[in-house]
């Protein structure tokens, strides 16, 4: 299996201030980026005006984002299983400088654009938040910038939060050719897992298998900080290991202009969806606040 071509382990993907900095060469495409940076209190960071858009995603902490001579304040949240979070739109070609009082974690999740747009903070009350699935397959999905008010050129993003021992990403789907029913989507998994008992660390497991014409057979155990890139395949499923909650980024970019989500199910395991509504969904769901 392909596995160390997709799995980029945690501090492997690490530049400069950015404990993550991936852009579509370094994923080996042409669209889907990511960055996350670590401030301590009082940092502060310019931010690259190019040609990608990309959101201010606070994971712990708040910011303050000055974008045009306008101060843009993000409240954030403490953790990314504690809550949803309010953020920042920027477009391509956009010089803005982060700022963090007292501190935290940001994702930069971005893609490159082909449309100039307006600077947009997005509000946590606009955060489109949804729990799917059933037993062991429930999770929390959290949409920031997918199926929600914000516009953007190519960038879709959203979060899924998974209780410990579930699974997420099921039945296993793919979007990597275009169709009525499905559009060519690159995506990029970020991975946090909340430690279990005594503070020790968990893991997960991501698996990513061949799709019709594309040769991809991945089946890995990621840990904190990882993230995995997809350009093809059924990806799916992505289990939480028993003891320690899941959670990860989604990020996804691709050629078509209406910036939307359309898969399809791998046939072999698309009938699960169909059992769905014999169980209850999990009751550790939802796992922060919902809207």
């Amino acid at each position: 299996m392909n596995d160390e071509k997709h799995a980029i382990r945690s501090g492997a993907a690490a530049h400069g201030p950015y404990r993550v900095d991936l852009d579509p060469r370094g994923c080996g495409w042409d669209w889907a980026c990511l960055r996350v940076v670590q401030l301590a209190p009082g940092q502060s960071l310019a931010l690259d005006a190019d040609d990608t858009e990309y959101l201010v995603l606070p994971l712990t902490g708040s910011c303050t984002v000055l974008v045009n001579g306008a101060d843009y304040s993000l409240a954030g949240r403490e953790s990314v299983f504690t809550d949803i979070t309010d953020s920042l739109y920027v477009p391509r070609r956009t010089p803005a400088t982060l700022r963090s009082d007292h501190g935290g974690r940001f994702a930069l999740p971005g893609s490159v654009a082909t449309t100039d747009l307006p600077v947009r903070y997005c509000p946590r009350n606009e955060v489109v938040t949804g729990l799917r699935g059933s037993g062991p397959a429930s999770r929390q999905v959290n949409n920031y910038a997918l199926g929600n008010a914000l516009k953007t050129s190519h960038l879709l993003a959203c979060e899924v939060l998974t209780p410990g021992g579930n699974w997420s990403s099921y039945p296993p789907h793919k979007h990597d050719e275009h169709t009525d029913d499905e559009r060519i989507l690159e995506e990029i998994y970020y991975y946090e897992i909340r430690p279990g008992r005594d503070s020790h660390p968990g893991f997960a497991l991501q698996r990513i298998s061949p799709s019709p014409g594309h040769d991809i057979d991945v089946c890995t155990e990621v840990h904190d900080g990882d993230v995995i890139v997809m350009p093809h395949g059924y990806h799916g499923p992505t289990v939480a290991a028993p003891g320690y909650d899941l959670y990860y980024l989604n990020v996804m970019a691709g050629p078509a202009e209406e910036a939307i989500w359309l898969m399809t199910d791998d046939p072999r395991h698309a009938w699960v969806r169909s059992t769905w509504s014999d169980r209850d969904i999990d009751p550790r769901l939802p796992m922060t606040p919902m809207n």
